[in-house]
């Protein structure tokens, strides 16, 4: 999160019904949708390789990751691709999302603490929340949405490309 008082500015997208964002500096660039190459013995939201300017880079399926049910790509589909630092290095990943929005920027005095959400969200990656008049916007923390397990995996992914 940001200091007292200062802003940050995130990048807002759909999955479902619901919106989400992550910070505008760890985006390297968004894609239209693209169907991955499958690497075989990957987890269900490992949706493969994209190749982004000559790079096998892993790409996601957010909602599965996030337990949301898998849903077929639309023309608003979208895959960000972003530079997450895990563990003293940094991973390219990419990210499916339904629909991407804008860049807006947050307050700090706007970011509430991640609420308790049950069984939908495990909440330790959530960095926090923003309330608009349209609904609730959920911070994701990129490095606490990936295990130390998951991280070595999807780059191990990214090297045998």
């Amino acid at each position: 999160m940001t200091s007292a008082g200062s802003e940050a500015q995130y990048v807002t997208f759909s999955l479902a019904d619901e919106v989400f964002a992550v910070p505008v500096r760890e985006v390297r660039e968004i894609l239209d949708y693209r169907k991955a190459f499958r690497i075989p013995h990957g987890p269900d939201y490992l949706l493969g390789l994209t190749d982004v300017r000559g790079q096998g880079v892993p790409t996601i399926d957010l909602r599965q990751r996030l337990g949301l049910a898998p849903t077929e790509p639309t023309p608003h589909t979208r895959i960000l691709v972003l530079d997450v630092a895990l563990a003293g290095r940094v991973l390219c990943l990419g990210l499916v999302a339904d629909r991407v929005f804008e860049v807006t920027p947050f307050h700090s005095n706007q970011i509430e603490a991640a609420p308790d959400i049950g069984v939908r969200w495990r909440s330790d990656y959530i960095a926090g929340v923003v309330q608009r008049p349209e609904g609730f916007v959920v911070l994701i923390d990129l490095p606490k949405l990936f295990s130390s397990s998951e991280s070595a995996m999807l780059s191990q992914t990214a090297a045998a490309a």
